[in-house]
């Protein structure tokens, strides 16, 4: 018999701009990234295990980077990889709204052209605008992850502020304020005066600046500070009570002073919250805009004054400076300062963190504000089995609830050091502000006539008025598993085993793994325990993997401002997006930081075209034979390929996804191109018909482990050569070659 010859397509190198377009197709057309597809048309067994991942969604005001690529191509692998292992796969899609860095950018764009404020615009055409902005933007996200390969059920895409999200938000809400755990007070918060708005802790980005460090006489005491002008209430002097230095004033004493606008009396206070080893060790504190200060006024009773404005203005406290804002205001206070002879040095180039708005770039300026806050220090009983999903019945705190359920083991934090950062971060876990005053976003349901308040999803009447403030984008999020699995409409009704999005909260959640960056490991994952726990009794996930950052080739943070961009759609341009992803894994070791570089993209192409040169010697030299013709020598390779596939998967199941692609490209690459190949084209030109017949089969059995194992991290390629060749399998007793199956993304995994 002649050997068949590679279809003409193999003549030429592998060309990615053409196939990467069909197998896209190939795959959405197909629709087998959809479990009930898989189910219905016998690719997944009914009863098969259940494997499930939310994608954490992508921000509709950015466009897809190197740091949301690396998260896409890692959960794709663990998709396709358990896919292949016949589990019922479910990865979902969705974007997050971003409301605050959503609305700056849609204002910032609205002024520059139309200059005009949000206000000049109103609410209502303000969200108009935004609207129409997030639906251009998630297109574009949309269609950017599509690109990247990544098999979502598209079926089952969710946004942050559709209607059943909404829903699921507006019912969260009122539940934890009907349990107590969500309050209206007066605390401390962190206030952006450029957006004018709430920020939580974990959205402020510290960025080094240089300023001019101060010393002043406060009576006795040499003070030191960067903002003179937050200085007009101070009245208190604080130091450690064990301090040698100061043993001689008690806490309480009183002493008079000459400070800004004339002299003061002002209290010692002993604390040991004091840093001794800072400058003089003594402090004044300003309570209503610092919370470390403000910490300490509320632990000794003091006064609270308000000193700066929503807008950075100074109060009547400030005296001739009120009414300014407090940038112009600083020289002229140091100057008064200077000609009172209280400042006593001066310290210029003094390097420090100054808090910003990473959503917005505004400069933090703490203010104590009436805001909605999540209590988690307060007692409150889990959901008891009878009502919810899963046991619950407990009485604890959030606090405890989210400390314990790492603790346990209920959820494992990968890599395991990341979970001392996350009980460190528990354990000074302060009562959640969830409020913004901002317009685009959930709006809080309470509702207001006089000094009444009514929490419910509906208006109460038309003499009622809505609070205009909206939640925090972290409280949608943290619903993310369970709102997207059809909570809290099927909470109820949805039943285990069954297919359908209907059915979806029982047969996937907990969602086996959660996988995002480790810098928002507070962000997000803490808030998924705290919310699921509370509103389900239950886990959101079993494990939380984190990945690092992706730097250039040199080590550098990725910016724009070093000008080391690198955009993973241009790079698939020139070099595939197999070549894209294999860099992306290449050398990534869970929570580490990984390099990426044109050059190392550049390198994976070449094993794309490797493989692509690879299948064209073995289909040249293929006599469409069955496995049972191949010889014991030849089985001996087959076997080698059956080995690295189970160290490959190994290598999955523990998450080392750099070690498995480190694995299948040396095997490919070193082992079956440069060795075996070689040492074949021998017996292949030799005339014993059996050896070649057999060395052929066995070639041609190698080739498909190998496009199997290497599909999860290279899917174009590997699909569009599945998509040529012919698949001998055992059932095959005619000799002639058929198909396992019609897509590599649902052939089974080689065991």
């Amino acid at each position: 018999m002649e050997p068949s010859k590679a279809p003409e397509q193999f003549l030429k190198p592998y060309n990615s701009a053409e196939n990467e377009p069909r197998m896209l197709e190939l795959w959405e057309k197909s629709d087998y990234a959809n479990p009930d597809v898989c189910i219905k048309n016998g690719v997944t067994a009914f009863d098969a295990e259940p494997y499930s991942i939310v994608l954490p969604p992508p921000n509709v005001t950015g466009i897809l980077h190197m740091g949301s690529a690396l998260m896409i191509v890692i959960e794709d692998i663990l998709i396709r990889y358990h896919r292949m292992r016949g589990k019922k796969v479910l990865w979902i899609p969705g974007t997050d709204s971003a409301a605050i860095a959503t609305q700056a950018k849609v204002e910032g764009d609205i002024y520059k052209t139309e200059k005009k404020t949000r206000h000049d615009l109103g609410r209502e055409e303000l969200l108009k605008r935004v609207n129409a902005f997030t639906e251009e933007s998630k297109k574009t996200i949309i269609d950017q992850t599509k690109k990247m390969g990544a098999s979502l059920d598209w079926s089952r895409y969710a946004y942050t502020m559709d209607e059943k999200r909404y829903a699921a938000v507006m019912e969260a809400f009122v539940r934890m304020y009907n349990a107590g755990l969500i309050y209206r007070g007066d605390r401390i918060v962190n206030w952006d005066p450029k957006l004018q708005t709430t920020v939580s802790d974990e959205e402020i980005e510290y960025v080094e600046q240089q300023d001019s460090f101060y010393h002043f006489k406060y009576g006795p005491f040499d003070i030191g500070t960067v903002r003179p002008e937050t200085k007009f209430g101070d009245k208190y002097v604080v130091m450690h009570p064990d301090d040698e230095r100061y043993k001689d004033y008690t806490h309480g004493q009183k002493i008079d002073l000459e400070w800004i606008n004339g002299p003061i009396t002002a209290t010692i206070i002993k604390d040991r919250s004091v840093d001794r080893e800072f400058g003089s060790g003594v402090m004044t504190i300003t309570p209503a805009h610092s919370l470390i200060d403000f910490e300490i006024a509320q632990r000794h009773g003091l006064d609270i004054e308000c000193v700066i404005d929503d807008r950075g203005i100074l109060l009547p406290i400030a005296g001739e400076f009120a009414g300014q804002h407090i940038k112009k205001a600083r020289p002229l206070i140091v100057e008064k300062l200077k000609q009172k002879g209280l400042i006593s040095k001066i310290d210029d180039g003094y390097v420090h963190n100054v808090a910003t708005n990473s959503r917005g770039g505004g400069i933090i300026e703490p203010q104590i504000k009436r805001q909605w806050f999540i209590a988690v220090n307060k007692e409150v009983e889990f959901p008891d089995p009878s009502t919810e999903l899963r046991a619950g019945g407990k009485k604890m705190t959030l606090k405890e609830h989210m400390r314990e359920t790492v603790s346990s083991g209920a959820v494992e934090i990968l890599p395991e050091h990341f979970s001392k950062i996350y009980f460190h971060w528990i354990d000074n876990l302060r009562d959640w502000c969830i409020s913004r005053q901002i317009w685009f976003g959930h709006r809080i349901p309470a509702w207001f006539k006089g000094d009444e308040v009514k929490v419910q999803t509906e208006s109460p009447g038309a003499e009622w008025q809505q609070d205009p403030d909206t939640l925090d984008t972290w409280f949608s999020s943290g619903l993310w598993t369970f709102s997207t699995l059809g909570w809290p409409h099927f909470a109820k009704t949805a039943t285990r085993g069954e297919p359908g999005p209907e059915n979806d909260l029982v047969n996937y959640h907990p969602t086996s793994v959660l996988e995002t960056g480790y810098d928002i490991l507070f962000f997000w994952v803490a808030r998924m325990i705290l919310m699921s726990g509370f509103l389900l009794g239950d886990i959101p996930f079993r494990k939380a993997l984190l990945h690092g950052i992706v730097r250039d080739g040199q080590g550098r943070k990725i910016s724009k401002s070093l000008g080391n961009n690198i955009d993973p759609l241009d790079m698939a341009a020139k070099y595939g997006m197999d070549a894209v992803r294999m860099s992306l894994i290449a050398g990534m070791a869970p929570g580490t930081d990984s390099r990426i570089s044109e050059e190392k993209i550049r390198g994976y192409k070449h094993f794309a075209n490797k493989i692509w040169n690879i299948t064209r010697f073995v289909l040249d030299n293929n006599v469409g034979l069955t496995k049972s013709h191949i010889l014991p020598d030849d089985l001996v390779l087959v076997d080698e390929a059956r080995k690295v596939a189970d160290e490959v998967s190994k290598h999955i199941d523990s998450f080392r996804l750099d070690l498995a692609a480190d694995a299948v490209y040396h095997f490919v690459w070193d082992r079956f191109a440069a060795e075996i190949l070689e040492q074949s084209k021998e017996i292949l030109k030799g005339s014993d018909a059996d050896a070649k017949n057999s060395r052929a089969a066995a070639l041609h059995e190698i080739l498909i482990i190998s496009l199997k194992l290497l599909h999860p991290f290279m899917p174009f390629v590997t699909e569009a050569i599945w998509q040529q060749l012919p698949q001998p399998t055992l059932a095959s007793s005619s000799g002639e070659a058929k198909k396992e199956c019609d897509l590599l993304m649902v052939a089974k995994w080689p065991q």
